[in-house]
């Protein structure tokens, strides 16, 4: 029987919408790129907002044993856009996909914590 991962399902629900935008960024970037300095600080820009959004999310996850707390947010953030870079097929369900798969990696191994608080024993 699975519990319940409210925070742990809050992480990937956020990495689902950071896919929306970044393939949202992709489609804009190759139609709207003039190779000016306009767009040189949009990467830190949303670097900026993202990663600290993140942190706290896999803190909270982390904090309620639901996922690994061995996980950097930059990581995360750097994995999934490499999922969402155009390759043979850019079916955006398949990077949904992978995303998920991703995620429920993170959980793997936090039963196995006995340090970690809320988790599962067995």
């Amino acid at each position: 029987m699975r519990r319940s991962c409210a925070t742990a399902d809050a992480v990937d629900l956020w990495m689902q919408r950071y896919v929306d935008f970044i393939l949202a960024k992709r489609g804009l970037a190759s139609s709207l790129h003039s190779g000016g300095l306009a767009y040189a600080t949009l990467p830190a820009y949303f670097d900026a907002r993202f990663e600290p959004a993140l942190t706290s999310l896999l803190h909270a996850a982390a904090d309620a044993g639901e996922l690994r707390s061995d996980v950097e947010p930059r990581d995360l953030l750097r994995a999934v856009a490499g999922l969402c870079t155009p390759s043979g097929h850019s079916d955006p369900e398949v990077v949904r996909r992978l995303v998920s798969l991703l995620i429920d990696g993170l959980r793997y191994g936090v039963a196995a914590n006995p340090d970690a608080e809320g988790s599962e024993t067995g």
